[in-house]
């Protein structure tokens, strides 16, 4: 029972640190990187509260390196799927009924653990698992996530105060339910954050969450579990599972009181979700909310007035940092043939400056991709470029998987703006280049918007406010996140709400209100004061 309005901390962006040699921070995770690398873990399934083994294990190991085994996980038969909805289900009574500051404290209780004495152990374990440069980790692991549990608060808040307006006579108020059910959260490799982030928004709302994390960033979701945990999460509220996705999805997806999923990962797979939910929708209590972030294949454009070193600088960050594996990330670009030349001798030089190996080795600015199939794949295309007449490899092309999957940062350059480089996403180190006409500027633009199926993220460079006008008209729904003279990347919870439309998603801004307002089913409450005794109206005379 509410006993008062209370005022929650403003929410603050999380300074990043910036593990500079001879630094505490970097001292700190080093030790805790080489402390976990050194033992190994096995992840239960985690249900109603309970650390629940099967005996069916997969390996964890780093992609950096990838004969050394960080530990075992377990995977989930049918039945512990049924459970983990039957407990979130009888779990949901409580939670739902709970207090929002409540709630509230939970999570904001989180962030500070993430803070302090989790923030080398979720960043080593990033690192380990998900082969990201400290850097990487820390704006990840560490001060999204931080960001993404504070900032949420905070507009759980501010959605509560909006109400409607009243009268003398009759007092009208909003009750923000969460949704009736349990909310399905499957998770990604890439970012630690998203993979906390999407079941917490909607257990923040008062939701139960059944949790699906990627198998490849399991290691990483033992922690977040154990925060989640210590933070005072309740039994039941928010359950991890892991195994077969097909039959995870099919089981959930198959319960009358399914209400939601929260997804992030690829088209193909949301695409097939969303069909799945609709053969079912007839045996559902509700209209389930849909919501998901999924491919992309993000764009630079550079005008003719565009600084050269700018332009090469946003390539080199924005297509290879984390390898390139960012839904975010630089892909394919398009670049004025007058600026071209100074824009490749630049990109040549910052990519044969560029050192590649183990996250532990903190010079490093890039490390493995993911896994094997992803590097077979991103091989394929390399090697083709290679035999292809209409495509060069400019820089980088070359690649090694005997200790840990390495791909170099790869620049391909096309004559064909529609070669299969420039519109396929592809999620590594390689991006792709079409040079154009000075005097193609709206041409090329039009190209930009209709080479893709996606559109997440995107970025213009020019000196010239009429062709940044001109572009920014151009391509309003070609990204969703739309960056001018900065690379297509980094998006900051409370500053650039996150998401795409097109095949990228449902553009439900991760990062803003928007997405909580997906988690809640509000109901109108009105209450007369003098209740009328007389049916007649003063029309009727």
């Amino acid at each position: 029972m509410g006993k008062g309005f209370f005022e929650v901390p403003i929410a603050v962006n999380e300074p990043v640190k910036d593990y500079a040699p001879g630094s505490p921070e970097r001292a700190t995770v080093s030790a805790t990187y080489t402390e976990m690398y050194n033992s190994t873990i096995d992840v239960p399934l985690y249900i109603n509260g309970k650390n629940v083994t099967t005996g069916d294990t997969g390996t964890m190991s780093p992609p950096h390196d990838h004969k050394h085994i960080l530990g075992t996980y377990h995977k989930a038969e049918k039945k512990h799927i049924t459970e983990a909805i039957d407990t979130a289900l009888e779990a949901r009574t409580k939670w739902a009924e709970m207090p929002w500051e409540q709630r509230a404290g939970i999570f904001l209780r989180a962030a500070e653990l993430i803070a302090g004495p989790y923030r080398a152990k979720i960043n080593a374990a990033t690192m380990l698992g998900q082969s990201k440069s400290i850097y990487q980790a820390e704006i990840d692991a560490a001060c999204e996530l931080i960001d993404f549990l504070r900032f949420n608060v905070q507009y759980m808040t501010e959605i509560y105060k909006e109400q409607p307006a009243s009268t003398s006579g009759a007092w009208n108020r909003l009750e923000y339910r969460p949704l009736e059910g349990f909310i399905y959260a499957i998770t990604p490799f890439n970012f630690t954050a998203i993979a906390a982030n999407l079941p917490a928004s909607a257990a923040l709302m008062g939701n139960v969450v059944v949790w699906k994390p990627s198998d490849s960033q399991v290691y990483s979701a033992k922690i977040i579990l154990d925060i989640f945990k210590e933070a005072g999460v309740p039994a039941g509220v928010i359950n991890m599972v892991m195994g077969d996705p097909v039959m995870i999805t099919d089981t959930v997806l198959a319960s009358p009181d399914f209400s939601g999923v929260h997804f992030t990962g690829s088209t193909h797979v949301f695409k097939d979700i969303w069909q799945k939910i609709g053969t079912n929708i007839h045996n559902y209590k509700t209209y389930p909310r849909i919501v998901g972030e999924t491919g992309g294949k993000d764009f630079i454009v550079a005008h003719k007035t565009a600084n050269p070193i700018q332009v090469a600088t946003g390539i080199v960050r924005g297509a290879f940092e984390f390898q390139g594996q960012k839904c975010s990330a630089a892909s394919r670009c398009y670049i004025s043939k007058s600026i071209w030349s100074d824009v490749k001798a630049q990109l040549i030089k910052d990519i044969d400056s560029l050192k590649m190996g183990s996250p532990e080795d903190m010079s490093n600015f890039i490390t493995a991709v993911i896994h094997e199939g992803s590097f077979d794949k991103l091989a394929s295309y390399i090697d083709a470029a290679k035999k292809d007449t209409n495509a060069e490899i400019i820089a980088g092309g070359n690649y090694d998987k005997s200790v840990g999957y390495f791909i170099e940062p790869t620049v391909i350059v096309t004559e064909d703006p529609k070669y299969k480089t420039m519109s396929t996403e592809l999620f590594g180190p390689v991006v792709t280049i079409y040079v154009f006409d000075d005097s193609k500027w709206e041409e090329t633009l039009q190209l930009v918007d209709g080479t893709s199926e996606y559109a997440l993220t995107g970025a213009v460079f020019s000196e010239d406010r009429y062709a940044l006008e001109v572009a920014i008209k151009a391509l309003q729904n070609a990204a969703g996140n739309f960056y001018v003279n900065d690379k297509p990347t980094g998006a900051v919870v409370g500053q650039q709400p996150f998401g795409g439309a097109r095949a990228s998603g449902t553009n439900d801004k991760a990062g803003s209100k928007l997405n909580l307002y997906r988690w809640i089913s509000p109901r109108m409450i009105k209450e007369t004061f003098v209740t009328p005794t007389d049916y007649r109206y003063p029309f009727l005379g």
